[in-house]
């Protein structure tokens, strides 16, 4: 009975021993709010590793591709720290975007640690409306797309091009500083056909909006 403690006792601190061999976050979820305009956002995870085991990070993978995660080195001595660096591509997306960046190490305790980057990112433009359309038929008059700029943005200038020769479009300054109107004229209104109009500007984004001819409208519509 009393061999059978004795190895019961070893296993036990054997098993608390290794459970203990895993890193320490200082944060697993990082909050970032990118200035309107912004190409990425950048978020450290910082880890510690406060055992007296070595760690070997065996891998590290992102939710999607707008998200790559780096580190310097994979094998973690004791006592070392570190860091998990995940850039955020933003392109044209706006609100809250959530990424995941997923860590694999040979610790028995946490074998899969999953990092949240959290980025709320502004309207650096905003365009108003995104979509304008005729019906079939329809007198083939303008309608105007305004386009201002964001929080903390300036504008300085916009330009426009369409994917279609069927829309004809021009660009005028708005009333307010800062603001745009676009002029959307359709060559006729006799069939259906839709575009897709580029919108760029000094800032490095390309914005979009769409305009149509729709179908003839429906008997008794």
């Amino acid at each position: 009975m009393k061999l059978t403690g004795k190895l019961f006792l070893g296993a036990l601190l054997i098993g608390i021993s290794s459970a203990q061999a895993q890193l320490t976050w200082e944060k697993k979820e990082i909050d970032l709010n990118p200035k309107a305009g912004d190409a990425e956002a950048v978020a450290h995870f910082k880890y510690e590793n406060k055992t007296d085991k070595p760690i070997n990070i065996k891998n590290v993978r992102t939710s999607c591709g707008c998200t790559a995660a780096a580190l310097k080195k994979n094998d973690v001595a004791p006592g070392e720290s570190g860091e998990v660096t995940a850039t955020f591509k933003i392109g044209n997306r706006t609100g809250v975007q959530q990424k995941t960046v997923t860590v694999e190490t040979d610790s028995a305790e946490e074998p899969i640690t999953n990092l949240i980057l959290k980025a709320t990112i502004a309207e650096s433009v905003q365009i108003q409306p995104t979509f304008v359309f005729w019906e079939n038929g329809e007198a083939p008059t303008p309608k105007k797309i305004v386009v201002s700029a964001g929080k903390d943005v300036t504008l300085t200038n916009v330009d426009v091009t369409s994917s279609s020769p069927e829309f004809q479009t021009k660009v005028d300054k708005g009333d307010k500083a800062g603001e745009f109107v676009i002029t959307v004229t359709p060559t006729d209104t006799k069939k259906m056909v839709s575009a897709t109009l580029s919108i760029k500007s000094n800032i490095p984004q390309i914005f979009y909006a769409t305009a149509r001819v729709t179908g003839p409208a429906a008997a008794g519509g």
